[in-house]
């Protein structure tokens, strides 16, 4: 029962920011550094073998499995009868200024470093380096940090709009910008 209600507590928190700065105040990983933002609310049922860097992004639908459980299975099957098997768990650590793409899967036993984005709907079952943008299934890297803040730096000189305005002030632009037929980039 008390993992429901901490399930509906992280569900209103009204931004990502919020629900991190929750789950670090209620010491809920193993370690948790600053600034970071967590659209999921659900971490699995080993939320303490998780570690997350400072300036961690974490998009949403994001799952993070740190156990399997073959050793149920294992245990029905004839030969295995009189053995007691341990369900398989991992740690998962993240670095410092990461980003989680939307739908990606984190297996246990990985470490995923220090400047590093991880792609929309990539697997990481295997640890990815310092310095990358990682993509696909299983996720490889396909380009590198610098290059892409870099574009993004570009592409934020390039639009009317930024993270420090208000929601309705952005939208606004962004539709003007999307949906008028003279386009700057």
């Amino acid at each position: 029962m008390n993992r429901k209600i901490q399930m509906i507590r992280l569900m209103l928190c009204r931004n990502g920011y919020r629900r991190a700065e929750y789950l670090r105040k209620k010491r809920y990983f193993h370690h948790q550094g600053e600034n970071c933002y967590f659209t999921p609310y659900n971490f699995g049922t080993e939320p303490h073998l998780l570690s997350f860097g400072n300036n961690v992004h974490v998009a949403s639908g994001v799952r993070f499995v740190n156990h399997d459980i073959t050793a149920l299975m294992f245990q029905h099957m004839e030969c295995m009868k009189d053995k007691r098997l341990a369900n398989r768990v991992g740690k998962i650590e993240i670095g410092d200024n990461v980003f989680i793409g939307a739908g990606s899967i984190v297996l246990y036993d990985v470490k995923i470093g220090n400047n590093v984005i991880i792609g929309a709907g990539a697997l990481v079952n295997k640890d990815i380096p310092d310095g990358g943008v990682y993509a696909g299934v299983p996720a490889v890297k396909i380009g590198e940090f610098d290059s892409y803040v870099e574009k993004t730096v570009e592409f934020s000189t390039k639009v009317s709009w930024n993270n420090g305005e208000d929601r309705k002030s952005i939208i606004k632009k962004q539709e003007k910008y999307f949906w008028s037929e003279e386009k700057n980039i």
